[in-house]
């Protein structure tokens, strides 16, 4: 009987697992294109084929479109004064501003980047155009504690694209946390320097992952955002395109990896 139990259980495990789509980030993690470059764009307007549109909430949310989805990482309830449901919003709990207690019931679907107390949590979500996945990784509590598992690096894969969200990210991700992660096109990083990395820290996991583009988040001044990019200067090609979004594809992806720096602004009625 007890043979029986396991084998049903490995049968269940076996199904599920086939269920789901693989990602195309880690299968073909030694293989990403590059090209040309990048494109200004409107939230609102129509998209191009085989194209992803990212733009620049506040602080740590981002709005990604793609294949008439959209998604907002690190949601903490407001997006801006423009009537918007996204398909999709991910959370992080490290800090009030990463996540809601009550989010819009209206939204289809709410990832919660933690599970129970040191369990953390997997997401899978298969939405056709768009498949939104997570890493967990760790996070601080007070002085000398710690959440294992507590926060969350979601990647979401369209249009042939893997694009990261590191959250609140408190450590360098160990070597099966990167196995899992992937191949990495578009990275959005955390460079206050202190709340959630050290800036040699975080350029250290930059300059690992290799993305073609980094975006950079969750700072506080225009200064420390100025150390960063001056101690990242020698590996990447830093552009300041004066806007939130971008239109970015495989076909648009820099040749040198690029810093690019999208000034925060909400989504707006008048747009």
């Amino acid at each position: 009987m007890i043979r029986l139990i396991l084998a049903l259980l490995l049968l269940a495990t076996t199904a599920t697992a086939q269920e789901r789509r693989p990602s195309h980030c880690i299968a073909l993690a030694d293989s990403a294109p590059g090209l040309q470059y990048l494109h200004k764009a409107g939230y609102r307007d129509p998209l191009p084929d085989h194209t992803v549109r990212i733009r620049y909430v506040t602080h740590a949310s981002f709005l990604i479109q793609a294949g008439g989805l959209s998604a907002v990482t690190d949601y903490a309830g407001f997006l801006g004064s423009a009537p918007f449901t996204p398909d999709v919003v991910t959370m992080n709990h490290a800090h009030s501003t990463h996540f809601t207690t009550n989010p819009d019931p209206a939204v289809p679907h709410v990832l919660r980047g933690w599970g129970e107390f040191g369990e953390g949590v997997d997401h899978h979500l298969d939405l056709g155009a768009m498949l939104i996945r997570n890493v967990s990784t760790d996070i601080r509590l007070g002085s000398d504690g710690r959440e294992p598992a507590g926060n969350s690096i979601f990647v979401f894969e369209a249009e042939g694209l893997c694009i990261a969200h590191l959250g609140h990210l408190h450590h360098e991700p160990a070597e099966d946390q990167y196995a899992a992660l992937g191949r990495m096109d578009v990275v959005m990083a955390p460079v206050d320097g202190g709340y959630t990395m050290a800036l040699d820290s975080v350029m250290a996991v930059l300059r690992r992952m290799e993305a073609s583009i980094v975006i950079p988040m969750h700072w506080f001044t225009d200064a420390g955002l100025e150390r960063f990019l001056s101690g990242m200067e020698g590996s990447f090609a830093i552009e300041r395109p004066g806007t939130s979004e971008i239109e970015v594809s495989l076909r648009s992806l820099p040749e040198r990896p690029t810093i690019l720096v999208l000034r925060p602004a909400w989504l707006r009625t008048d747009e």
